[in-house]
């Protein structure tokens, strides 16, 4: 999509140099879509990661956390979670598909090990509808372009209910996506926040526009002492001669190219 745009936008400004007709048309064509591509860079090159930066650093962290980030991708909001935990523990959860050049498990470790923080991250290969976890194990449940790529919005909304599922009582929620996604997610989860994260996170312009929802889940009756080991939840087994489960599918978006 970048490179298309970027090429684009050259050979409309060649044309506009070339063709005394339609000059003016061409050259704000081509710089539209060079202007497209420059944002979508900017975004997927220096953007999301102070927008995450920032959403992360006013939550407080004490460092003692558990974290987990749904569809972790290469680890961007997962490492920057990481560096944030020097007694925690951030998880990672991924099917590991290529809506996303270079995604791999082997990818995402790499990152963090080059960040300096590989013995504080776990990924997990799962499907983010149906989380291998016990319920309330995590302090902070975060994910990043993730779930508006699951095909079924039943399938989408279920992931929400996995995500509060596996929250603990006052644990956090934030979820950034396009944002008429996230309106529907705030539909279904009720007592959230929606906000817009403006130009820095916008994949090649506002039509292109992300926002974050976040929430906290309500305290429970006392406290729980942190836990930075989250509990796996048991696996079920499916009855002799059952019909196997389909896994929700996914659809790319355009700008999923270096999104998360």
């Amino acid at each position: 999509m970048v490179i298309g745009s970027a090429l684009g936008g050259v050979a409309c400004g060649l044309a506009a140099a070339t063709w005394p007709r339609g000059r003016a048309a061409l050259a704000t064509v081509a710089a539209l879509l060079v202007t497209n591509a420059g944002v979508h860079l900017h975004t997927t090159w220096r953007g999301k990661f102070r927008i995450w930066d920032r959403e992360l650093d006013r939550l407080g962290l004490r460092g003692d956390e558990a974290v987990l980030d749904l569809g972790c991708g290469r680890g961007a909001v997962l490492i920057a979670a990481a560096t944030r935990l020097p007694t925690g523990r951030a998880t990672g959860v991924d099917r590991w598909t290529m809506d996303q050049s270079g995604n791999s498990r082997d990818a995402t470790l790499c990152n963090a090990e080059r960040a300096g923080v590989a013995e504080r991250v776990e990924v997990v290969t799962a499907d983010i509808t149906e989380l291998p976890f016990a319920d309330a194990s995590f302090d902070l449940v975060t994910s990043a372009l993730a779930i508006h790529n699951i095909r079924a919005r039943r399938d989408r909304l279920r992931t929400l209910d996995e995500a509060m599922r596996v929250l603990k009582p006052g644990g956090r929620l934030l979820i950034a996506d396009l944002t008429h996604m996230a309106k529907q997610y705030a539909e279904h989860l009720g007592d959230c926040r929606v906000q817009g994260l403006g130009p820095g996170y916008w994949y090649g312009g506002p039509w292109f526009d992300v926002s974050l929802l976040s929430l906290s889940k309500a305290p429970g009756p006392g406290t729980e002492k942190p836990s930075t080991e989250p509990e796996r939840r048991p696996t079920r087994k499916s009855p002799k001669n059952a019909p196997a489960r389909s896994t929700p599918g996914h659809v790319s978006s355009p700008a999923e190219e270096g999104a998360r």
